[in-house]
């Protein structure tokens, strides 16, 4: 089926954020509170449900999907999954967001299960600095996960930055440096304000601009028309072809007006934006129509006709939407 999903102002929707678990082993400062509390396993969909919402997706022409959590890499079976998953005719690439702490074991068979390309969180390169801002994690671990991805395989690696100020804006030059030493990608995020934190955003919030600014400061940068299916604007290198820098700019640029993605949280709702509340109970209908397709099928056609022109985030650091980003599959 050749199927085209397009949302109610005409944008195809081809690519679907799927998470598979809220939970994670870190705690980092823009993504949780210090003390969370998860899903009970009722609420969460099973691998046999994920799998099924992935197929059905494809089926309506969705050519991209990634996984991500909470960290996916911590949900048992998470490799099985991604093999189903890759599997799927009419699938043009499987990816995955982590944040590095399991990839040193799992790095490989992920390849082998058919993922392409991996994305994995690196907020500093600072071994006491990391674990503040993660709160409990091993900046080594990740490190020791980067270097087996770069081996493992993988079509491409990127790396995702959500750059603070007061916390590691500083670091920007050298993070920009271990990208290039290791000819992989890099990509700057502003922080979004999902979830009530214990902080205030906006006293920490750092645009795009300003990173792509201190960046200029060591590289010429060059203006790149690449895209790799998501939100990213990338510039080049001049003196490092094999590095390209991204800017994911949701507060300050945002990239709504080309939106093709929509969000799966692992309790099975269906985010038409990440910024707004619209949803889709897909846990429901899934449990409800265990043998029939077709009334989800229609059912997702429906809800995307109300997919929200654009979010409402701004610079400002207000928290807009209470989901936490762990919630939301980050």
């Amino acid at each position: 089926m050749n199927a085209v999903l397009q949302d109610g102002f005409g944008r195809q929707i081809d690519y679907l954020r799927m998470s598979v678990t809220d939970r994670c082993d870190f705690r980092c400062v823009y993504c949780m509170a210090k003390n969370m509390t998860f899903l009970p396993r009722q609420q969460v969909l099973t691998l046999e449900e994920l799998q099924r919402l992935a197929r059905l997706f494809v089926g309506l022409g969705v050519k991209k999907i990634r996984l991500t959590g909470g960290e996916p890499l911590i949900r048992p079976g998470i490799v099985g999954l991604c093999r189903d998953i890759a599997a799927l005719p009419g699938l043009r690439e499987l990816v995955m967001t982590s944040n590095g702490s399991q990839l040193g074991r799992l790095a490989r068979p992920l390849v082998d299960a058919g993922v392409k390309r991996m994305n994995i969180s690196l907020d500093s390169l600072d071994g006491e600095r990391f674990r503040a801002i993660t709160r409990n994690g091993d900046l080594d671990r990740v490190l020791a996960g980067i270097e087996a991805a770069t081996g493992a395989g993988f079509e491409r690696i990127k790396l995702n930055c959500v750059v603070m100020k007061g916390r590691n804006f500083d670091e920007v030059p050298a993070l920009v440096q271990y990208a290039i030493d290791r000819r992989i990608d890099i990509s700057f995020i502003e922080e979004m304000p999902l979830g009530d934190v214990g902080r205030s955003r906006g006293e920490s919030f750092c645009s795009s601009d300003d990173v792509r600014a201190e960046i200029a400061r060591h590289h010429r940068l060059l203006d790149s028309a690449e895209s790799s299916g998501g939100p990213a604007r990338y510039v080049r290198l001049e003196r490092h072809p094999d590095t390209r820098i991204g800017f994911i700019s949701p507060n300050t640029h945002n990239f709504c007006a080309s939106c093709n993605r929509v969000r799966m949280t692992v309790e099975g709702r269906l985010l038409l934006c990440l910024g707004q509340e619209n949803s889709l109970d897909l846990r429901g209908l899934l449990r409800r129509y265990p043998l029939d397709d077709q009334p989800i099928v229609q059912s997702i056609k429906q809800a995307l006709k109300g997919k929200p022109l654009q979010h409402d985030f701004s610079p400002g650091g207000e928290v807009q939407i209470v989901r936490f980003m762990n919630m939301s599959g980050g």
